[in-house]
């Protein structure tokens, strides 16, 4: 087997790497010539005590990893493949108490509970709000009248607004949300000038403020999801801390990687007119997936291995930390035919971009391409010339690929 021929030292989580690209040269050499690779870094730079992590590139070996939680944990490091260097241990264990971060059976039990509040009853039971909104967000957009930021005046308003529709919060406090979870993910990025204590202060405000929500609803319950989660905690709800990092995990997982999904499948479309053509004459119902698995929000996450075991001809010893790259895998030629081709037809999309199947599965799945789907609906009913009047400005993040700012015209 050939060796890849990548640079001495490269590390597909260096955050100044996805500040400028997502590495899918890269990624393409590692699928062909060491699918699972060790990636050296200097010690403790992740905020590990360690000097690396194996680097899984391929379709099916992510699969294989996000469908053995026995094998590779997600309790032990977290899911995140890279903290800063002056991440303590006591922070990254407290990180646990999320969702994402739980293995079976603590994982299975909270599950089970939050996922009453994504049954199909109660994301077709949001569809015609959510359907308003997105025709009004993109009403407002359209009134500019010349260039406008597209992450924030769309792409950021829908998610926002959804989540605040479907867990009760105030619609005047989806602002906070927005900047508690901004502040959370942008600590690699200095022009937010943020630092980890930044964001874990944050974090703190957002759970204290969804623990408040919790204790109203226990004593006065409403007609929405946190009186379902939490009014009759003694019958297998969740308690007050177990609500608060719910609600933290959702600002991110249901806010920054749908508004990342959005901007990139718009900045997609805008680079690739005939896409746009036809999505706008055909409207097909396959175009959220092609969305999702183009943009891939979450680059990587991560596992940690419980015990000694084989993985793509390499032995991982228990305690390496394993880093599961869903951009390669959803550009994995062995599953999809031309990959590098944004195609809104495409059918079937086994993409990777809502995980690789297991407990990890993402909850809101059907909610995030309810989202995209209106959204887009309804961009190319108001704003069907929509123009790019500059390149995206890409968050540094070690994991997440992100976009902070997309300027566009109404055209």
């Amino acid at each position: 087997m050939p060796c890849p021929a990548l640079p001495e030292g490269f590390d597909l989580t260096d955050p100044d790497l996805l500040h400028h690209r997502v590495p899918l040269p890269e990624f393409a050499e590692l699928r062909a010539a060491e699918p699972v690779r060790w990636i050296q870094q200097p010690l403790n730079i992740a905020g590990f005590q360690d000097e690396g992590y194996w680097a899984v590139t391929r379709h099916a070996d992510v699969r294989y990893v996000s469908t053995h939680p026995e094998l590779f944990s997600s309790t032990l490091n977290t899911a995140i493949i890279r903290f800063g260097e002056h991440m303590t241990r006591e922070s990254i264990d407290v990180q646990r108490l999320i969702l994402l971060n739980m293995d079976p059976p603590e994982h299975t039990r909270v599950r089970q509970i939050v996922q009453r509040g994504f049954t199909p009853r109660a994301i077709r039971a949001l569809e015609e709000r959510l359907r308003d909104r997105a025709h009004s967000i993109v009403e407002g957009a359209r009134a500019h009248s010349g260039p406008f930021d597209f992450v924030t005046e769309v792409a950021c308003e829908l998610p926002l607004q959804a989540i605040a529709e479907l867990i009760g919060i105030p619609q005047d406090d989806r602002v906070k949300i927005f900047e508690w979870s901004n502040k959370m993910i942008a600590y690699d990025d200095p022009e937010y000038a943020i630092t980890e204590q930044v964001g874990a202060e944050s974090a703190a405000e957002l759970i204290a403020y969804a623990m408040g929500m919790a204790a109203e609803r226990k004593q006065c319950p409403a007609h929405d999801i946190v009186s379902t989660l939490v009014a009759a905690e003694d019958e297998g709800n969740l308690n007050s801390d177990e609500f608060g990092f719910f609600v933290l995990m959702l600002s991110v997982a249901g806010n920054e990687t749908t508004r990342n999904a959005i901007t990139h499948g718009m900045h997609a479309f805008l680079t690739h007119p005939d896409q746009w053509e036809l999505y706008k004459r055909e409207r097909p119902s396959t175009a959220a997936e092609e969305i999702v698995r183009w943009a891939t929000p979450v680059n990587a996450f991560q596992r940690t291995a419980t015990q000694d075991t084989e993985l793509g001809g390499k032995v991982i010893k228990q305690g390496d930390r394993v880093g599961i790259f869903y951009a390669s895998a959803n550009h994995d030629p062995e599953v999809f035919e031309n990959p590098d081709r944004f195609d809104v037809m495409r059918d079937p999309n086994p993409h990777l971009g809502f995980g690789g199947g297991g407990p990890h599965y993402c909850l809101g799945k059907s909610l995030a391409v309810l989202e995209i789907d209106l959204i887009f609906n309804a961009i190319a009913d108001a704003m069907p010339n929509l123009t790019l009047t500059g390149d995206p400005r890409r968050l540094r993040s070690a994991w997440i690929n992100g976009v902070k700012e997309l300027q566009v015209t109404a055209g």
